[in-house]
């Protein structure tokens, strides 16, 4: 069999921080095998994800690649194109992309094709077309999530994001996280709440948004945003666990452990399993209350 690696070890080989990894799966620039919750990359995602790290390092934004790659798709009748077989060249303030097969550079954008005599004397470096575009505001984050210290600036940036765009989901999405971090729960709150706004199915917004009212206190919230972020991902085992912790909270044990059984079925190995199977165990070890049997005369 193939091996395979998981986000983490394709991200810590190279080099890349797990959010960048999810916003390009999102982007549909790379497609992992989903299994059991997680993403696993074969060694031709590793080649797709060194190509895509290239560009993005060369100011190309990822969102333009991806429009890139889907207009060479629809213009040339082909399947996905993956993105290790794919050139970027610019010729001006235009990017023109090599598709396979073919030697010289077209312009999806414009659908025409340029000719040797438009072709640089030497290697084009690739830049940034313009800047900074929110794109550019966005990779700059996540650069600057690396530590504590560089959260502020990754805050910073976000907000530029959303500001520029602000229906890009994963900007609030990833401006709830770095608040999050740093303790400033009322402002995680209300990035999430914003991500919920843009797209109730998503279920990543429903889960940040739920963990950070339960940690506020409002917990009857909190249970509702979890239930729906549990039927978005039904697969998602931390869901279950938090959403098991948020009915022991309100004291409703049959629900609770309904949700340690779900996250056990989901992670029977995961980090929290122990807890969960503890949980459990005093529930089912605990002695269940019989009513009397009354007594009845004989007729």
């Amino acid at each position: 069999m193939a091996e395979r690696y998981t986000r983490t070890e394709a991200g810590r080989i190279l080099g890349l921080e797990p959010n960048r990894l999810r916003y390009w799966e999102r982007l549909h620039l790379i497609c992992p095998e989903a299994r059991w919750g997680q993403r696993f990359y074969s060694f031709i995602d590793l080649v797709a994800l060194r190509s895509l790290q290239r560009l993005t390092q060369n100011h190309v934004p990822a969102r333009k690649v991806r429009r890139a790659m889907t207009l060479i798709e629809k213009q040339f009748g082909s399947a996905t194109v993956p993105l290790h077989q794919l050139r970027l060249v610019d010729l001006g303030r235009e990017i023109h992309v090599v598709p396979p097969g073919s030697e010289l550079p077209f312009n999806p954008f414009l659908k025409q094709w340029a000719f040797p005599f438009d072709m640089p004397a030497q290697p084009a470096k690739l830049h940034a077309l313009a800047g900074p575009t929110p794109e550019d505001f966005f990779r700059s984050a996540l650069d600057c999530e690396a530590s504590t210290e560089t959260l502020p600036q990754a805050i910073q940036n976000y907000q530029r994001v959303v500001e520029l765009a602000p229906n890009w989901i994963e900007a609030h999405i990833n401006l709830g996280v770095a608040y999050y971090q740093l303790g400033h729960l009322t402002d995680a709150r209300n990035a999430f709440l914003g991500a919920v706004q843009i797209d109730p199915l998503n279920g990543i917004s429903r889960y940040n948004l739920g963990c950070t009212l339960e940690e506020l206190g409002e917990l009857d919230e909190a249970i509702e945003h979890l239930r729906r972020a549990a039927r978005a991902m039904p697969a998602h085992a931390d869901v279950h666990f938090n959403l098991a912790l948020a009915y022991e909270k309100r004291g409703e044990r049959l629900a609770s452990r309904e949700q340690w059984t779900l996250y056990l079925k989901y992670a029977p190995q995961g980090p929290w399993a122990d807890q969960a199977r503890e949980r459990l165990k005093s529930r089912s070890t605990r002695r269940k209350r019989v009513p009397p049997i009354p007594f009845r005369r004989p007729s």
